[in-house]
């Protein structure tokens, strides 16, 4: 790769140098769906930053449940691998690579120097944290305050919006473990959007007309 070709990934970046420095110290990586990248208890040796494609970053509670915490895409980095890099302690999230994804792996060693010599990197960490923060506040609202089939609905956007795509090739219990609820109670709201002809279920695939996001803003 390219200064240019990463410039033309990271756009936020302008700076010849830090783009130089990120080819230079980082590990461009080509990672096939399904690719654990990372689980709670090891160690982080590198912070992703996503070229394309994307990973699903989530953690485990005390009996071995996942919880979904949020999504990378194309330009942004772990704000939770970023803390513990700071910290020196162990990782206590989940990243599994999503859809086929390119990413360039940043040393640990090398991020505190990114930060003094690149105000771009420095910019960078910092809106990474404002923005993992404000996603995590609307999970939040959207677990104390949402009734479940608003969560499911926004769920199914989301997911069209990352794939580009009107089929979701996921089962119910997948679903169920993003939205931390049962996999009954999935199958039951998704049978009520099948009833309304807002989308078609398969096996393991679940259909969504276009205008599905129209449809239930109304």
């Amino acid at each position: 790769m390219t200064t240019e070709e990463l410039k033309e990934a990271l756009p936020f970046f302008t700076d010849p140098e830090l783009l130089k420095q990120i080819l230079a110290k980082g590990q461009l990586m080509n990672l096939k769906a399904g690719k654990v990248l990372m689980e709670p208890g090891q160690f982080v040796k590198m912070v992703p930053i996503v070229l394309d494609g994307f990973i699903k970053i989530s953690r485990m509670d005390d009996e071995g449940r996942e919880l979904f915490l949020y999504f990378l895409d194309a330009g942004e980095t772990c704000a939770l691998s970023l803390t513990c890099c700071s910290s020196s302690k162990p990782s206590e999230i989940k990243a599994v690579v999503e859809e086929d994804a390119t990413i360039i792996g940043i040393p640990i060693n090398v991020i505190d120097q990114f930060s003094n010599d690149f105000k771009e990197w420095k910019d960078f960490v910092a809106n990474t944290y404002q923005n993992r923060f404000q996603e995590m506040l609307v999970a939040l609202d959207a677990v104390a305050f949402k009734r479940m089939d608003e969560r499911l609905m926004r769920y199914i956007v989301t997911k069209m919006k990352q794939l580009k795509t009107n089929e979701l090739h996921t089962t119910h219990q997948e679903i169920a473990n993003e939205l931390t609820t049962s996999r009954e109670v999935v199958s039951r709201l998704l049978k009520q959007l099948e009833k309304k002809k807002w989308i078609e279920l398969g096996r393991n695939v679940i259909y969504i007309r276009d205008d599905f996001e129209e449809l239930i803003s109304k």
